[in-house]
């Protein structure tokens, strides 16, 4: 990718891809990782919920509706929803 990454000047072609990219010599600094850690427990932890705004928990595995977007699932009838899970 081209641009930078941070207001330093870094760009994004500067870092490595893959393990180098966290424990290499050009690794990504400390504080970015942590910035990307603390984003995604966030993420983990207050919105992608099974139980988020009243969808019944544990419906199916990996069932993360929390009433954001609506693709119609609960119009779809039971074989529909099974091929779409599969």
């Amino acid at each position: 990718l081209s641009g930078d990454i941070d207001m330093s000047g870094h760009s994004f072609d500067s870092y490595p891809n893959g393990i180098a990219a966290v424990l290499g010599d050009s690794a990504i600094p400390q504080a970015g990782l942590l910035q990307i850690v603390a984003f995604v427990g966030f993420l983990e932890l207050f919105v992608m919920k099974d139980s988020a705004n009243g969808a019944e928990p544990g419906e199916f595995p990996g069932d993360f509706r929390n009433g954001a977007l609506d693709f119609g699932w609960d119009t779809f009838d039971e074989e529909t929803k099974l091929s779409k899970r599969a």
